[in-house]
């Protein structure tokens, strides 16, 4: 009795420790997971991650007791049903997520087993004899004999998704050597630093959640320009187009502010404004004439004004 209340306060210190150590958690399922399988999925995390499994009982009653120190403990609790463990990380979600759905095996269909995916059987040559026909004709298989062998004429899908392996299905996939099914861990929920969510949120790219930044603060500012109501995104434009009215009002009345003075003397004296240009293009013009009456000249001292081949 002893021995066991001790392994327990190990392993309630040893989550605690690694609850505060490390901010991101990956509850996963280890349901057909292989012990080997955990070894290599250590192994491979080794630098960047902590593995830990235990009893759902004794994890829960761990978890109790820590929610009083961090009540966001408690969104850990609905998740840990099954067979569950955990994966404790700093390091970067994405990375430690590829590692541990990248060690998955082949099995073989076991009857009863749910298929994860759906399945086929290809067509082409068994090598079996003409007698196992039966099984074929059972899950309407279409087949010819060829050659004193059953071949399959096309392919046929005997298994779908969420649909349990009967006995006939696992029969004839093992007698093909048809190993349909991968096993590995799979990630229920992921905590980070207070918060849990599906594994598919990791999915969004930053540039895919700029996107949709900016298309919110796209909509306020809109929402806030036609009501007329102030929010930081639409300040800077409100501020833009009432200095504009008050410029407008400024040009049309008597009433002149230091931003209106340049405006209104324009509007006043175009002529200042507008001698300036015209000078420019005369000079520039002139500078063209002169150009080209200098080509002009060139021409003519080159052939005194004869055509040569003439």
């Amino acid at each position: 009795m002893g021995s066991t209340k001790d392994k327990k306060v190990e392993y309630f210190s040893k989550l605690k420790q690694l609850l505060e150590e490390y901010k991101s958690v990956f509850i996963v399922g280890v349901d057909n997971v292989s012990s080997q399988q955990m070894h290599e999925v250590r192994k491979a995390l080794r630098e960047d991650a902590v593995v830990l499994m235990g009893k759902n009982t004794m994890v829960r009653r761990a978890l109790r007791g820590f929610i009083s120190e961090n009540p966001d403990y408690e969104k850990l609790m609905p998740f840990v049903r099954g067979n569950v463990g955990f994966i404790f990380t700093n390091s970067d979600l994405n990375s430690i997520r590829e590692v541990i759905l990248a060690n998955k095996v082949a099995a073989p269909a076991r009857a009863g087993a749910v298929a994860p995916g759906d399945v086929f059987v290809p067509a082409g040559n068994t090598g079996m004899e003409p007698g196992k026909t039966s099984f074929f004709q059972a899950l309407g298989v279409p087949t010819k004999i060829q050659r004193g062998t059953i071949e399959i004429t096309t392919d046929v899908k005997i298994l779908e998704a969420g649909n349990r392996v009967g006995p006939s299905e696992a029969a004839l996939l093992n007698m093909l050597n048809i190993s349909p099914f991968t096993y590995g861990l799979t990630i229920v929920q992921v905590y980070d630093q207070g918060q849990v969510f599906p594994a598919s949120i990791l999915d969004i790219t930053d540039s895919e959640l700029v996107a949709h930044f900016i298309s919110a603060i796209s909509t306020i500012t809109q929402i806030s320009l036609a009501a007329g109501y102030p929010t930081i995104p639409a300040v800077g434009h409100q501020i833009i187009n009432n200095y504009k009215n008050v410029l407008a009002l400024s040009v049309a009345t008597d009433y002149t502010f230091e931003g209106s003075e340049a405006i209104k003397d324009r509007i006043a004296n175009p002529e200042a404004y507008a001698s300036a240009a015209p000078v420019a293009s005369t000079a520039v013009a002139e500078e063209a004439t002169a150009a080209a009456e200098e080509e002009e000249v060139e021409e003519s001292d080159d052939d005194m004004g004869f055509d040569l081949f003439g």
